[in-house]
């Protein structure tokens, strides 16, 4: 089993959120499992630019360090990401690699994996962005298992507890996959995103090639989506 941990914080090693992802997998790797840990922001990664032609081809046309990072991904069983509250969002960093999912989200490509997300704020937020993330997880089809969000401007030492509770976050994320656990209320999310994306793709089946082989390839594209196609 590999667990991937994806640092969004340009703090480096003086990062409050490092310090949560690297407990998230410390707890992960106490349950057996392989864990390994990026720092999306010493990595080079550009913005999208909106150009669809992952949607034809299934690759970006960007020659970065995207690709290698994406494949980790793909290759993960879970994903933890972190981030620390930048003005009530993610920060830059992590956002450029979010945007470059596209095709992931269009073709449910992270169906049956599994994720967390931790995030710090000195002010308030925290929890606010660990949601966000989260449902960026389940966006692109995997389960998430639960978060930790802690606001350390008041008590720089909440920090410690907050690890206690991303070490047992790392277990229980473990155990997830392990059961393959499910969760009511993000199975009805994952049908409905599936639909929405399956008729999307069939709508521009001409042109979005790789995307339509890939739901044919999984034996979803039912026949009354391909009758009502419109152009």
């Amino acid at each position: 089993m590999k667990i991937l941990g994806i640092n969004g914080s340009p703090r480096g090693s003086r990062s409050q959120t490092l310090r949560l992802v690297k407990a998230v997998l410390d707890g992960a790797r106490s349950e057996g499992a392989e864990v390994e840990e990026v720092d999306v922001c010493s990595l080079q990664i550009e913005y999208c630019n909106g150009c669809t032609v992952c949607y034809e081809r299934g690759e970006c046309i960007r020659k970065d360090d995207f690709t290698g990072l994406y494949r980790k991904m793909l290759a993960s069983d879970g994903i933890v990401l972190g981030s620390p509250n930048y003005i009530n969002a993610v920060t830059g960093q992590l956002k450029t690699l979010l945007d470059r999912m596209a095709d992931a989200i269009h073709c449910q490509i992270f169906t049956g994996k599994y994720g967390c997300a931790v995030s710090t704020a000195g002010g308030s937020g925290a929890d606010e962005v660990a949601d966000y993330l989260n449902s960026t997880l389940q966006i692109i089809g995997a389960n998430t298992v639960g978060k930790v969000g802690v606001v350390l401007g008041p008590d720089p030492e909440a920090i410690v507890p907050a690890e206690r509770h991303a070490y047992e976050l790392g277990r229980k994320l473990v155990r997830a996959i392990r059961d393959r656990t499910t969760y009511p209320e993000q199975e009805e999310l994952h049908e409905a995103m599936a639909e929405r994306m399956r008729r999307l793709v069939m709508a521009n089946k001409d042109r979005w090639h790789h995307e339509y082989e890939h739901w044919q390839s999984i034996g979803t594209v039912p026949e009354r989506l391909e009758e009502g196609r419109t152009e």
